[in-house]
């Protein structure tokens, strides 16, 4: 099969490469895929430059998320799953053999059902940041008439956290750094979008809220948006975050959240188990069955272009999601 792998870590152009490696073989419990989409994810390219540590394998083929077709099922599998649309999560989770190929073999169960009307390059940009919003979310129950913070509205994740609150008939705002991201927020459904280069953000929310504050932010960034989330969240609110990059060891005030009976949850969606994994995996499949999902792709590369599609990740200078075609 045709794939792109690296052996160490370092530079995309540097280490990444494109050829043949051999087919594989569905074991007991396994499915193989043919990818017709790969999803490039920003882990997808720390791993591959050595921020997550050195590689763990003799060599790793990228990228956890992709969308394509079962071709073969291992012992156990219902044969009745060959021929079916699915998309993947966590294939490069502590795995050498991502989605980046002609074919990945990975458990059944991490192959889903893509719902009908919902195209491979879509089905690529789900098993990252559409669960990891959908669980932002959701994870505490259901959030109709509640009031819903989404930072970095126009992100991977923040485009789809938008859209899921407002599935969920939630009031949503969002933050972000530009004209063209706030369009991208709008067009996602968000009832007020905040510019943070050039609104005070919690002036804004306050305003926009009448004083009350929101019920949950699904923040990217905990630590620098510490100062803003501590005067909006509302008593008894919850801040669901998966990411602090800007701050990554902040100082919480904990006495000042305390009384205000907040919850802080700090999730990483690699490690879902059990029900927050397959109920946030039904819910995501049944927003797409409802059409309730927009998906913007910024960038679609050909397998040989798999190190430019590294570069734009690692650039974020991309408003959506990139995807590597197989």
């Amino acid at each position: 099969m045709r794939a792109a792998w690296y052996e160490e870590t370092g530079i995309a152009r540097d280490v990444l490469k494109v050829g043949e490696r051999p087919d594989p073989v569905a074991g007991p419990g396994e499915v193989v895929v043919r990818i017709h989409a790969s999803g490039v994810n920003p882990s997808d390219v720390k791993a591959r430059a050595g921020a997550r540590g050195p590689i763990a394998f003799p060599y790793v083929i990228p990228h956890s998320d992709g969308a394509g077709v079962i071709e073969a099922v291992g012992e156990g599998v219902d044969a009745s799953r060959i021929g079916e649309r699915v998309w993947t999560w966590n294939a490069a989770w502590q795995r050498k053999d991502g989605t980046c190929a002609e074919y990945v073999c990975l458990p059944a169960e991490q192959a889903v059902h893509l719902p009908d009307g919902t195209g491979f390059a879509a089905g690529a940009c789900l098993g990252i940041p559409a669960l990891t919003a959908a669980y932002g979310v959701f994870a505490d129950g259901e959030i109709a008439g509640k009031t819903v913070l989404v930072t970095g509205g126009a992100g991977a994740v923040g485009h789809y956290a938008i859209q899921f609150a407002k599935w969920g008939g939630a009031q949503v705002l969002t933050t972000v750094s530009g004209e063209a991201k706030a369009g991208v927020a709008s067009h996602a459904g968000a009832d007020h979008v905040i510019n943070y280069r050039e609104q005070d953000v919690a002036q804004a929310v306050l305003e926009a809220t009448g004083g009350k504050g929101v019920d949950r932010i699904v923040e990217v960034e905990f630590g620098g948006n510490l100062d803003a989330t501590r005067q909006i969240i509302r008593a008894g609110g919850t801040i669901a975050t998966y990411g602090s990059m800007a701050d990554p060891n902040p100082a919480i005030p904990f006495y000042e959240l305390m009384f205000k009976n907040v919850t802080l949850r700090m999730f990483l969606v690699y490690l879902l188990q059990g029900e927050a994994r397959s109920g946030t995996i039904a819910r995501v499949n049944r927003a797409l069955e409802e059409g309730a999902l927009q998906h913007t792709i910024a960038h679609s590369l050909p397998l040989e272009e798999v190190a430019a599609a590294h570069e734009t990740v690692e650039a974020a200078s991309a408003i959506g999601n990139v995807v590597v075609t197989i």
